[in-house]
Formats: structure tokens, C-alpha cells, sequence
């Protein structure tokens, strides 16, 4: 794989603003490019466990255009966000109201998500509860057929893996993990996969989410089959899609992919080869795909 550190300008960087949620929780948005930018914005939703972090490259090769505003958001539990003493509210339907709550606070009328994994099941939802938001939907690895597999994968390392004492552990625990996943990423994109993933806390490393994200999930039964969510995701033919999957992938299978573009009037697939669930967007394709993608999409 072709790994793209330099992507972006180097000299724009990724800065910080809280936002309150409803509830008094301290939400963290990172923000990069201009922010009166006469583009539509782009905003960045991460995977499940993950946090603003996964966005760094391909943010910045996105302000990097010049003219726009790149805006990444913790969820609640995850990054820089408080932890919410109640882990029921790890729930998509608080998340949303947690994302509504930042783009009437941001003033984001109008823009492109990026969604990785629950990040675009958030996005489907603004397809519902805001479609007017919505000029663009890139959906990183993530379809309205969830497979069981990937899923009870995930439920099986979320807050379980071993702390490592240092990163450079941690990188060798997440080649034990991951490797078969990623089959063809350099020791250095790891080693920046381990930094977004823990930190140093106390002298020891922790990891950057809530170990209680996964209880949600601990009663869900993956002998059954998985809820077919085709009407959420197909609130977004109202505007460009871009489906991204890693040819690895366990959570969205191809045939889901190509299913996805076939339904709507005007989308993409772009397949990550060697990546699995999901893609890092650090590759110069990749990257080079979002951009154009993303130069396309058009404000109402």
C-alpha cells in the first residue's frame, strides 16, 4: 500500500473547541482549513471506539484545497469528549442529538459527512432527521447490512485487548490483532494507528474511549440475523455518495457495496486493497478520491 505521511499541508493545523451537549456533557470538535471558507465544510464522524485523530491526514489534504473548513467530532466517550457517567447513553440516538447539538452550535447549515463505520450510521440518521444538511455522504466501510462476524469481532476487542506498557507494544499487540487485516501497512503507519488508539496517562497507557461503549452491545444476538437498514441508508440518494470499503473488509461485504451504488442516482465505490475494517484513509489513492469526490458536491 502506498502510505501518504505528507498528504496535506503540513503547515495547517488541527485545532480545538468544546461544544455542550443537552445533557452538560463536554463534547471535543478538532477543526482544520478555513473556517469562512465559501465551500461546503466537510465533517468527519469516527468508528465506534475510534476518535478525530483517524482523520488527520485525510484532513488536511482536504483544507489543504483551499476555501474550506474541515471539522472532526469526538462522540461522547471517545478522544477529547467526557465520558458519560451513564453508559446507556452510548446510543446512536444520543450521538445524533450530540451531533445536531454541534452543527446548530457550529452554524453548519449545509455539508459533506465522512462517516467510518458508526460514524456514517450517523450520517444515514441525518438522512432522516436533517436531510437538508447533507450535500455529500462518504461512508467509510459501512452499509445497511452490518455482518455478523465483523460485528461479534469487534464486540470481542472493544475495552478487552491487553494494556501495553509502551507503544511500541502496542503496536505489536495490534499487529497480533489486526495483522490479518491490514496486510500491507508499514511499521510507522502502526506505530500512528497505536498513538490514536492509547495515551499516556499516569505514567501507563490507556485507552483514548470508554471501555463501557461496548456494554450496549453485550446483549445483542449475532445468531441472528442482522437488521436490514436499506430505508435509513437510502435517505442519502438526495445527495452524492462516495462508499468506501477495504477489500479485507468483514463488516460490509461487496455485494453490499456494489448494492449501495446501484440503488442510488449518483454514487461511488472505491475498494482499499489489503485493508480491511476500516480503511485508515492514509493512502494516496484514497485520499486522492476523496478530494475529487468531494470537489463535486455542490451546496443547494
Amino acid at each position: 500500500m502506498s502510505e501518504a505521511p505528507a498528504l496535506g499541508d503540513p503547515a495547517l493545523i488541527w485545532q480545538s473547541l468544546y461544544v455542550t451537549a443537552k445533557d452538560g456533557l463536554k463534547l471535543h470538535v478538532s477543526h482544520i482549513g478555513d473556517r469562512a471558507g465559501t465551500k461546503l465544510p466537510v465533517i468527519c464522524l469516527p468508528g465506534l471506539s475510534r476518535n478525530v485523530d483517524d482523520f488527520d491526514m485525510v484532513g488536511r489534504a482536504i483544507a489543504a484545497t483551499g476555501d474550506r473548513w474541515v471539522v472532526a467530532l469526538d462522540s461522547r466517550g471517545r478522544g477529547g469528549s467526557e465520558y458519560d457517567p451513564n453508559w446507556k447513553n452510548y446510543d446512536l440516538q444520543v450521538e445524533l442529538d450530540d451531533l445536531l447539538t454541534v452543527i446548530v452550535a457550529l452554524g453548519l447549515d449545509q455539508a459533506i459527512f465522512l462517516g467510518t463505520s458508526r460514524g456514517g450510521l450517523l450520517t444515514a440518521l441525518m438522512g432522516i432527521v436533517r436531510p437538508s444538511a447533507i450535500r455529500g455522504a462518504i461512508l467509510n466501510d459501512v452499509g445497511p447490512i452490518i455482518e455478523a462476524r465483523g460485528l461479534a469481532r469487534i464486540r470481542g476487542y472493544v475495552g478487552k485487548l491487553p494494556t501495553p506498557k509502551t507503544f511500541p507494544e502496542a503496536v505489536e499487540t495490534f499487529k497480533r490483532v489486526f495483522g490479518g487485516h491490514f496486510t500491507a501497512i508499514d511499521d510507522a503507519a502502526w506505530l500512528r494507528y497505536a498513538h490514536r488508539s492509547w495515551k499516556e496517562e499516569g505514567g501507563r497507557l490507556v485507552p483514548r474511549y470508554d471501555p463501557n461503549l461496548m456494554r450496549p452491545l453485550a446483549d445483542l444476538d449475532l445468531e441472528k440475523p442482522m437488521p436490514d437498514l436499506t430505508p435509513q441508508f437510502d435517505t442519502l440518494k438526495i445527495a452524492p455518495m462516495m462508499v468506501i470499503r477495504g477489500e479485507l473488509s468483514d463488516l460490509l461485504s461487496r455485494k453490499t457495496a456494489e448494492d449501495m451504488v446501484a440503488r442510488h442516482p449518483d454514487a461511488v465505490l472505491h475498494e482499499v486493497p489489503a485493508q480491511g475494517h476500516a480503511p485508515l484513509l492514509e493512502d494516496a489513492p484514497t485520499i486522492e478520491a476523496i478530494t475529487a469526490f468531494i470537489a463535486r458536491c455542490r451546496p443547494a
